[in-house]
């Protein structure tokens, strides 16, 4: 099956980016990971975890290994940059951590590619820059007053 990435719900890709997190941290995602990580019952996360199985993004187990399948990957990785472009730009507009963490989650899921290709841009153009832009000196100041 040839998962289109926007056919998948918005809960959808938030298990399957919170699978891929819980991977690269313990090198493992098991069904209490996804419970903790996307505070959900057990009943719920069974459910979302079938359904993605269903869809061969994953495989796993009732109390067993949750394994991204090479699509799931795919589709987990793109989510995953597109909410960490998000949360690099607002951490770069002074929005707290906390915050932005949240925020990009609500972003990630609602703007347009070319939207998203921009602010990938933008925020790789700050980050190589060898010295912090001018602008963003003079936001900070800005923001003080």
């Amino acid at each position: 099956m040839d998962m289109n990435q926007s056919t998948l719900s918005r809960k959808a890709e938030d298990y399957l980016e919170g699978i891929l997190i819980s991977v690269n941290e313990k090198g493992y995602a098991r069904p209490r990971d996804v419970v903790k990580r996307m505070e959900v019952s057990y009943p719920s996360a069974t459910e979302m975890l079938r359904k993605l199985a269903e869809q061969k993004l994953i495989t796993y187990e009732k109390y067993g290994e949750i394994k991204l399948t090479s699509e799931g990957l795919s589709i987990a990785s793109k989510i995953k940059n597109r909410h960490d472009v998000f949360e690099n730009f607002l951490k770069i507009i002074l929005i707290k951590n906390e915050i932005a963490e949240k925020d990009a989650c609500v972003l990630e899921h609602h703007l347009h590619p070319e939207t998203i290709r921009q602010f990938s841009k933008f925020v790789s153009f700050i980050k190589e820059s060898r010295k912090r832009p001018e602008f963003l000196i003079e936001f900070e100041k800005y923001c003080k007053k």
